[in-house]
């Protein structure tokens, strides 16, 4: 059993994100302890400021319990979903992802190398029997912060696999507990990253491992941020990840 250190646990009880829980995220300037700031040797500040979205999927694939080779489906194809479908391939996952959006799809497919289920052409549950032979994924995870989907993922994994919910969701979940049992299930909870994701997803980074230059799809500067986030709000064909460049 995966259990964090008693510190760490704590900290993960007491965490409270700028922007999220409190006001200051686009504050000039920000202070905070020095023991929470994690360095970036060799990378770019382009590529640093990539860094947080990746370790959630990092952090969700240290939590899975997945072992080598283990059939694993990501459902959502978006820039958590896909942080999490690439570091569960690192993990050495066979990796599998699920969608509504077949421009997204297409993308994981063609510039990342993943396996696609289409769930804009077929019942999500079809496609998960054609592609397991109707035994259901090792490991599962839900990153498209849709309380359905997490609903139905459960119908998703193989006896004794797990499901891990990356996403959060405002909603009660609900499932069906004679089948929970029936399949001997793992649920596991993520939430957000610790400092060994951080430096995983750094060293990912360093090594080659994360294509960053395909899942940063946009740039802006400081100047063109107004504009641009209100226009990619709208024109999201073919955004993954857009970051802020300054200097």
């Amino acid at each position: 059993m995966h259990r964090l250190p008693a510190r760490q646990a704590e900290l993960l009880r007491k965490l409270e994100v700028l922007g999220v829980h409190r006001d200051g995220a686009m504050c000039d300037e920000i202070q905070v302890p020095a023991q929470n700031l994690y360095p970036a040797s060799g990378l770019s500040l382009a590529d640093a400021a990539a860094v947080e979205f990746l370790a959630i999927g990092a952090h969700a694939v240290r939590r899975s319990l997945g072992a080598q080779g283990a059939r694993t489906l990501v459902i959502g194809a978006g820039p958590i979903g896909l942080g999490t479908a690439l570091f569960a391939r690192i993990a050495g996952l066979d990796v599998s992802l699920l969608d509504m959006s077949t421009e997204r799809l297409g993308f994981a497919e063609s510039d990342l190398g993943f396996a696609a289920l289409d769930g804009s052409k077929a019942p999500a549950a079809d496609l998960v029997q054609q592609a397991t032979g109707g035994e259901g994924f090792d490991v599962v995870f839900d990153a498209t912060g849709n309380t359905q989907s997490v609903q139905s993922a459960f119908a998703h994994v193989a006896h004794g696999g797990t499901l891990v919910l990356v996403s959060v969701v405002k909603d009660d979940i609900t499932f069906s507990d004679p089948e929970f049992h029936k399949r001997e299930m793992t649920l596991v909870g993520s939430r957000n990253a610790l400092r060994a994701d951080f430096d995983h997803v750094a060293a990912s980074i360093r090594n080659g491992a994360v294509p960053l230059a395909k899942l940063v799809t946009h740039r802006t500067t400081l100047a063109r941020t107004p504009s641009d986030l209100a226009r990619w709000a709208h024109e999201k064909s073919g955004l993954i990840k857009a970051v802020i460049e300054v200097g």
